[in-house]
């Protein structure tokens, strides 16, 4: 089956519920709705705070292959399982993350699911939504101007101007902020020195957001947030400027997780999004507690392949929050797999069973990776209708061999119809109750060797290389207590090693670590490892190109 509409016609054409309807099927008073129009609502905190004693549901996280040009539609199966579990007579909410106006406007488009597995208001959630990065990139650089207005006003704090560490933020691709200097213009501007923009989505400011538990934790983080160094080397924190209450004001609305719905007015939660290749991936951990007390079923993701999307949330996410997943679902197309396969973009429609046994190494890596986790799991074949049965029992027959199993999905063209074998997969996995998770790694573990334990286990690299400055900044920071962090590794999102071009499961190679970056708000250390831009630059064409507003007054182009 197929059908010939483009997703923002199907979205258009929705027949959406009033937002308190949506909030009155989870039990959320209409008082306790803060509304954005009639069709998103933000959920209050006071009403969040309430639910704090009740039990909490099933928590299932939807995970991918290594991503390829061919897409293989991660979000779209979260929307659609959730749906699935709905129509199967199970209480279930969505939980995923805002979009980026960088990659809407640059190469990627927007991020809401697709074909009949969508959420709706999908032109409000891809372009302002609540506003809240706009937040985001508020507080974030209220910080970055409170460090050079009190290194104008006399430095007490003696911050050393070739340290600064913090930078500043906007929510557009644009690879001309990368590297700036500031404070031209003489002495009325102060003191010029380097500094540059990263992406909002990788502000500190966003990871905080996405794992603050309240409003109370999330100032004590902004305050922890490591703002530069003095010349003794000794870190200046966000507290030392006294920016951490100023901030919190800034993110108040912020916090509090937006409710809207799918196609078929089942409930999602969407908050937060900070980069899954550089920060954690993973929408709020307010926005999914919540929903577990909320709902029987919460369906959430985690961005890009499991190597780094599943590894961090249950790495950071999970440890950090007291969350344990019930079940994972793992999503592959024929598509991707043939790519992994080494078949190029061209070459996709064409039936290729060698190449997708091939690209199945990529597939049955992650699922080996996901029971080192404890977690059982499932795979998810989204389909295409270029798939041939041969293909698709291909990957069958594999998964078996991998002691689970892959259904076929129909979600994109057939809405809940399309999931509900596994919607009722998920939920026999979840009542046979064998999970058993644990992080990868115990927190007292040395800050290397965490590195060590995902570089070996989960990307299988027979060695991490690290200069000395490297180790010797680790060995710093466990002496001043930060030897308890999870790591957060950034790297290329398409390969298990840091050469984006490596696809499948290849075995034998180094992971060079190029630099590590303590983020102390957010409660993790970054380990830069290769080529990862912080700031992304737009592509030759655009998707902006594209962009415009009909006669009728219909955003074009977003999808």
């Amino acid at each position: 089956m197929t059908h010939s509409l483009t997703d923002i016609e199907i979205a258009r054409a929705a027949d959406k519920k009033p937002i308190q309807e949506i909030g009155a099927r989870l039990g959320i008073p209409d008082e306790h709705l803060l509304p954005f129009g009639h069709d998103k609502a933000k959920v209050s905190a006071e009403f969040i705070a309430s639910l704090a004693d009740r039990p909490k549901g099933h928590l299932v996280l939807v995970t991918a292959i290594n991503p390829t040009p061919a897409g293989e539609g991660k979000t779209t199966t979260t929307v659609g399982l959730g749906d699935g579990l709905n129509a199967i007579g199970k209480s279930a909410a969505i939980c995923i993350r805002e979009a980026s106006l960088g990659p809407c406007f640059g190469m990627k488009g927007g991020a809401a699911g697709g074909g009949y597995a969508q959420v709706v208001p999908m032109e409000d959630m891809n372009l302002h939504f609540t506003g809240d990065f706009h937040a985001i990139t508020a507080a974030h650089n209220l910080l970055a101007a409170m460090i050079d207005n009190h290194i104008y006003w006399g430095n007490a704090q003696e911050i050393d101007i070739r340290r600064i560490t913090f930078r500043r933020v906007m929510d557009i691709n644009d690879r001309a902020l990368r590297q700036i200097v500031c404070n031209l213009g003489g002495v009325a501007n102060g003191f010029p020195r380097e500094g540059g923009f990263d992406i909002t989505v990788a502000s500190e400011v966003m990871a905080i957001l996405c794992l603050a538990t309240d409003m109370a934790d999330l100032e004590r983080r902004l305050g922890d947030i490591i703002v530069g160094y003095r010349r003794d080397r000794s870190p200046v924190t966000c507290r030392d400027l006294k920016a951490d209450g100023a901030m919190a004001v800034l993110l108040q609305q912020a916090m509090q997780p937006n409710l809207v719905q799918t196609l078929e007015n089942n409930p999602a939660f969407v908050h937060g999004g900070p980069f899954a290749n550089i920060a954690h991936g993973c929408n709020s951990v307010v926005a999914t507690t919540t929903a577990l007390k909320l709902a029987d079923y919460v369906v959430t993701e985690a961005g890009f392949g499991a190597d780094l999307g599943a590894e961090k949330f249950m790495d950071i996410k999970c440890r950090k929050a007291g969350l344990a997943p019930s079940a994972v679902v793992i999503v592959a197309t024929v598509r991707a797999l043939k790519m992994n396969g080494g078949v190029g973009k061209d070459g996709l429609g064409e039936e290729n069973v060698t190449a997708v046994k091939k690209g199945c190494a990529n597939l049955g890596r992650h699922i080996e990776n996901l029971k080192q986790f404890g977690v059982p799991a499932v795979v998810a074949i989204n389909h295409f209708v270029t798939d041939t049965d041969a293909e698709i029992e291909a990957i069958r027959d594999y998964v078996r061999g991998q002691g689970t199993e892959a259904i076929l999905c129909r979600h994109w063209a057939e809405g809940s119809k399309g999931t509900e074998a596994l919607a009722t997969k998920v939920v026999q996995i979840v009542e046979q109750g064998a999970a058993q998770f644990a992080p990868l790694y115990p927190d007292d573990m040395p800050l290397f060797e965490k590195i060590e334990c995902i570089a070996k286990r989960i990307y299988r690299a027979d060695e991490v290389l690290a200069d000395v400055k490297v180790r010797k900044q680790l060995r710093d920071w466990e002496a001043q207590g930060y030897g308890h962090l999870p790591i957060c590794m950034a790297k290329t999102q398409y390969s298990f090693t840091t050469d984006p071009n490596k696809r499948g499961a290849p075995v034998g190679h180094s992971l060079p670590v190029r630099e590590v970056r303590l983020s102390a708000g957010a409660g993790f250390v970054v380990v830069i490892c290769g080529e990862i831009m912080t700031m992304p630059g737009l592509p030759k064409t655009p998707s902006a190109e594209a962009i415009h507003i009909s006669a009728q007054g219909f955003i074009e182009g977003l999808f």
